[in-house]
């Protein structure tokens, strides 16, 4: 894990000619990194696993999912990330970061043994509904978790441990279920090692966890200056950075965790950037990148790929996610957020309306086209995953005052799971009737929407001027 995460970040660096600064990433800080950002891995593995499981899955003489099923399957992990998510900020403050990465693994660890030995598919949802308040929990404290022990200039690049191990595990899962696939095409039950082989990562998160200091942040919130002090002078910190970590807990305290929701919703600035935060949420998930991430192996069976290069295209799909990721993250801090939004979008709109011609005219010889749908696919990834999905992340960062920072993207951040939960549940069955090129003309247009939602509510000039009221 850790020599992937380094040629991975080496990558980043030479493409990108990171800014010049001291590096004092000790050793003890860039093992703690590591261990935290394997919570990015279960989160990216267990997101990415079912794509290549679900065929298995499906087999009449395995649990026979019809398509409405099958979208359960995939959604419920979706729904608990939801739950999961939102339940980290209580959490990770009553029960500390470390004590709740290491509830977080436990519980990953047995919903994952019990998605292997479900005996039938309303068992294995109930277990992937509990999996998913342990990824969605993930999702949330891991980088909280990496931004809270890393020195002011190694933020960023410790930070970004975890976006890197997010695509990184659902490359790994994508390689996992091709191999394991390929050996034993003939083997339904394969399924369950492919579900089983998720609990690795997340034991290994459990046993290494021990050796991670908590959170120094978190024992000054709790006015444990000492145990604080201590872990600060290990991880590097300088002074100065102390200093500003000490300030920021005093306000965190006093200003405790009420939130004004009359003042919010009578407030219209208020409303417009909620509606603006939420919108940006739903653009994420509604230009359909999770129904290649979840489904692709479907897909790709249903144009004449086979089950065995169906796998093995999925592993493509991963490659280019994480080249994607890496490629355009500095575009995404050196040009604008909204203008780069419209621009993916749009890309989107022109890559899915193509895919859905070829699938329905199949222009070339059956082998040619299946090639062309990779191209294709491969283009619409690299845009999404390249520009619209780390945009919508930056954006939510930066578009609310400091007062509404915290409850907005919250429920920002709600409405991108909830919208994943929507489309991951209705897209088999979508599939069923519509056909792989109805449902991505479905997407074109949904594209097109998101365009125009962006124009009204992701305007750099009204969520500036609505922010200034603040």
């Amino acid at each position: 894990m850790q020599f992937l995460l380094k040629i991975l970040e080496g990558s980043v660096s030479f493409l990108h000619k990171e800014k010049s600064g001291p590096k004092k990433n000790n050793p003890f800080l860039s093992y703690t990194s590591y261990v935290i950002a394997l919570g990015g891995f279960l989160f990216g593995y267990d997101t990415g696993v079912i794509n290549g499981a679900l065929t298995f899955i499906s087999r009449p003489d395995q649990l026979g999912a019809l398509p409405t099923v099958q979208g359960l399957i995939s959604s419920a992990l979706v729904l608990g990330c939801m739950f999961g998510a939102l339940a980290n900020t209580t959490l990770a403050d009553k029960l500390g970061r470390k004590r709740l990465l290491q509830w977080v693994a436990a519980i990953f660890t047995i919903a994952t043994v019990a998605c292997a030995l479900s005996l039938n598919a309303w068992m294995l949802i109930s277990s992937r509904f509990i999996l998913g308040l342990s990824v969605g929990c993930a999702s949330s404290l891991s980088p909280l978790y990496l931004n809270e022990v890393s020195p002011d200039i190694l933020q960023t690049q410790n930070v970004n441990k975890n976006a890197i191990a997010i695509v990184l595990g659902q490359l790994t899962a994508f390689t996992v279920n091709a191999i394991l696939g390929s050996l034993w095409p003939d083997w339904h039950p394969i399924w369950r090692i492919m579900m089983l082989a998720a609990a690795i990562p997340a034991i290994l998160l459990w046993i290494t966890s021990t050796k991670i200091p908590n959170s120094p942040f978190w024992y000054l919130l709790q006015r444990q200056r000492e145990h604080a002090g201590r872990i600060f002078k290990e991880l590097g910190f300088s002074k100065t950075d102390i200093h500003e970590n000490v300030v920021d807990a005093k306000e965190s305290i006093s200003q405790g965790d009420k939130t004004n929701w009359h003042m919010l919703f009578s407030s219209k600035p208020a409303i417009y950037l909620l509606g603006a935060g939420i919108t940006v949420g739903f653009i994420q998930q509604a230009s359909g990148i999770n129904t290649v991430m979840y489904y692709g192996s479907v897909i790709l069976e249903k144009v004449g790929l086979g089950s065995g290069g169906s796998l093995y295209g999925n592993v493509l799909i991963g490659l280019v996610s994480s080249l994607a990721i890496l490629g355009g993250k500095r575009v995404v801090e050196r040009l604008s957020s909204y203008r780069l939004l419209t621009i993916g979008l749009t890309a989107n709109v022109v890559s899915l309306g193509l895919l859905s011609w070829v699938m329905k005219t199949t222009p070339l010889a059956p082998a040619a086209n299946n090639v062309l749908v990779l191209i294709i696919l491969a283009f619409f990834l690299a845009t999404q995953q390249g520009l619209v999905s780390p945009t919508t992340w930056m954006l939510l960062s930066e578009m609310f005052p400091q007062q509404l920072r915290t409850t907005f993207n919250a429920m920002s951040t709600a409405m991108i799971w909830l919208t994943n939960f929507v489309i991951s549940l209705i897209f088999p069955i979508l599939i069923a009737h519509q056909g792989t090129a109805g449902v991505f003309i479905i997407f074109t247009f949904a594209n097109l929407g998101c365009i125009f939602l962006a124009a009204i509510f992701a305007n750099s000039r009204l969520v500036k001027r609505a922010a200034a009221k603040f």
